[in-house]
């Protein structure tokens, strides 16, 4: 027979299990909000919540965790950048810029609905640090079409204005990291998608939407699509390689994501290291629309 366990002592128990429980939840929170310690993102086998993709969340389904060492040692070489989104949780932008990385790119909408909680602190603080930064927008071409997502990626800061700092915004168009690698969409469909987008972007703010990608998703979703080349600069990811596959049609690429698991001073954890394929003053070009 089971031993007896008074009601009291049951509800001292319960109470001191709640209150463990709580505490450590508040814990979780305080460091979270400080930035000393950041939630990971979701781990491979581990489902991502809509609107919390990041740029190289389908990439890491199509090219596997093993390749997201990068090159090492690690390529400082040449113009070097980042990118972000909240999952990186608070940075020190001035800690960034003395660490010798120039630009970044951080997540500012996906879909119709979604805004990434960090971008305006990430927006503004990588600015004042003089960083050269931009946004980019997590496709989602399985809930509505290719306008109705550029107009909310440049009322949701996606923007773009002519002072040095600034640099086009970026389309992230990749593996689906919720369902269907191509988003349920047949090659014509896609390649609509995206001309959409890029019109309706370019409408709004004068400049060509940057296009982030893989040369496996590109020329396997839009089949090998060369539509693009003369209109898009191209920001390709592929790790692990020192030197990345160009999607078809594409003559080279702009920025290269090379590493998903760099390390930044300013930044905690992992994030996404890229190089840009020109001088500084070719970057700057870029971003006030000379180059």
């Amino acid at each position: 027979m089971p031993a007896y366990r008074s009601p009291s002592r049951r509800l001292r128990r319960s109470r001191g299990a709640l209150l463990a429980g709580a505490l450590a939840s508040t814990a979780a929170l305080i460091l979270t909000g400080t930035g000393t310690a950041v939630a990971a993102p979701p781990a491979p086998d581990e489902p991502v919540r809509s609107g919390h993709a990041w740029m190289g969340a389908g990439t890491r389904i199509e090219q596997g965790p093993a390749s997201t060492g990068g090159v090492t040692p690690m390529d400082t070489s040449g113009v070097q950048g980042i990118d972000v989104s909240h999952w990186q949780g608070a940075i020190n932008w001035g800690s960034v810029k003395a660490a010798g990385i120039d630009f970044a790119y951080m997540k500012a909408t996906e879909g119709t609905t979604y805004k990434d909680s960090r971008f305006s602190a990430n927006y503004t603080g990588s600015y004042n640090a003089g960083l050269i930064r931009g946004a980019y927008h997590f496709a989602r071409p399985d809930v509505s079409n290719g306008a109705t997502q550029a107009n909310y990626f440049a009322s949701g800061g996606g923007g773009w204005s002519k002072d040095g700092k600034t640099l086009p915004g970026v389309l992230d168009i990749e593996h689906n990291p919720y369902g269907a690698m191509c988003y349920g969409l047949s090659t014509t469909q896609m390649r609509t998608w995206i001309n959409d987008f890029y019109n309706t972007y370019k409408a709004r703010t004068t400049r060509d939407a940057v296009i982030y990608t893989t040369a496996g998703w590109w020329n396997t979703c839009t089949g090998s699509w060369t539509g693009m080349a003369a209109k898009s600069p191209l920001w390709v990811a592929h790790w692990g390689t020192s030197s990345p596959n160009i999607p078809s049609g594409f003559p080279t690429w702009t920025i290269w994501q090379y590493s998903a698991t760099g390390r930044v001073a300013g930044v905690s954890g992992d994030v996404d290291r890229n190089k840009f394929n020109g001088s500084f003053a070719r970057l700057q070009a870029l971003a006030n629309n000379t180059a």
